[in-house]
C-alpha cells in the first residue's frame, strides 16, 4: 500500500505541477507546441533538482550504501526511487498525449528502460543504492535541460548560456558518461551475487543507455562548441 501512495503520489504531483507551470509559458504568439514544451522541460529540470541532490545527499548521509548497491539503504533512498519513477511515468504519458511518435521515440524508449529497471528494484525494495547511482546523472539533468530553457527563451548568445554550456558538458562527463561506466563495471564484477533475470535487465539497460548518451554528448559538443568556434573562424 505504502508503495502504491509513494508512487501515486508522485505521479500526481508532477502532473499537477506541469499543469501549473502553464503560467511560466511564453505568451502568444508562441505557439502551442512550444507552450506544451517550455511546461514539459521546467517539470523535467524540477525532477532533476530534487533527484539529483537527494541522491548525492542519500550518499552523504549512508556511505554504507556505496558499499553494498543492493541491500544497504535508508528508507529516504526508497521513495526517492518511487518519486522518480512517479516523474517518469508522468513524463512518458505526457509525450504520448502531445507528441507524434517520431519525434519522442528515443525519449520513450529510454523512459520505458528506466521504469522497468527501477520498478524492479522499487517493488524489491533490492539494488536501491545502484538506482541511486543512477540518479546521479540527474546531476548534469539540471545543466541538460536549463539549456534547453535558455534556447527557448531566446538566451542562445549570452554569457549566462555559455557558462551553463560549460557546466553542462564538464557534469555530462563526470555524472554521466563515467557514472555509466562505472555502472557497467560494477554489473560485470557482481555477476554472481545477481540473479539472471535481473543481471539480463539491467545489462540490457545500460547497453541501451550508453551508446544513447554517447550520441547526446556529440550533439552538445557540436552545437555548443564546433559550430561556435567554426563561425568565429569564419569571420
Amino acid at each position: 500500500m505504502e508503495l502504491l501512495v509513494v508512487l501515486g503520489g508522485s505521479l500526481g504531483a508532477f502532473r499537477l505541477l506541469n499543469g501549473g507551470l502553464e503560467r511560466l509559458a511564453p505568451p502568444p504568439p508562441c505557439a502551442q507546441r512550444n507552450r506544451w514544451k517550455w511546461r514539459n522541460i521546467w517539470t523535467s529540470f524540477a525532477h532533476s533538482l530534487l533527484s539529483g541532490s537527494w541522491a548525492l545527499l542519500g550518499f552523504y548521509l549512508h556511505p554504507q550504501m556505496a558499499e553494498d548497491l543492493i541491500d544497504s539503504h535508508l528508507p529516504g533512498a526508497h521513495r526517492l526511487l518511487g518519486v522518480s519513477l512517479g516523474y517518469f511515468l508522468q513524463d512518458f504519458l505526457d509525450m504520448i498525449c502531445n507528441q507524434k511518435l517520431h519525434q519522442c521515440w528515443e525519449l520513450l524508449f529510454h523512459h520505458s528502460v528506466v521504469i522497468v529497471c527501477f520498478g524492479i528494484a522499487f517493488v524489491a525494495h533490492r539494488y536501491v543504492g545502484f538506482a541511486m547511482v543512477a540518479l546521479l546523472v540527474e546531476i548534469n539533468s539540471v545543466f541538460l535541460h536549463l539549456r534547453t530553457i535558455l534556447l527557448m527563451a531566446g538566451l542562445a548568445h549570452t554569457t549566462g548560456y555559455r557558462l551553463n554550456s560549460l557546466l553542462n558538458l564538464g557534469t555530462y562527463v563526470v555524472f554521466r558518461i563515467t557514472t555509466l561506466a562505472w555502472m557497467t563495471r560494477w554489473l560485470v564484477l557482481n555477476r554472481e551475487h545477481i540473479p539472471p533475470a535481473t543481471y539480463l535487465v539491467s545489462t540490457a539497460g545500460m547497453a541501451v543507455m550508453t551508446p544513447m548518451n554517447i550520441v547526446l554528448f556529440y550533439r552538445l559538443l557540436r552545437n555548443d562548441f564546433l559550430k561556435s568556434s567554426r563561425r568565429e573562424k569564419e569571420r
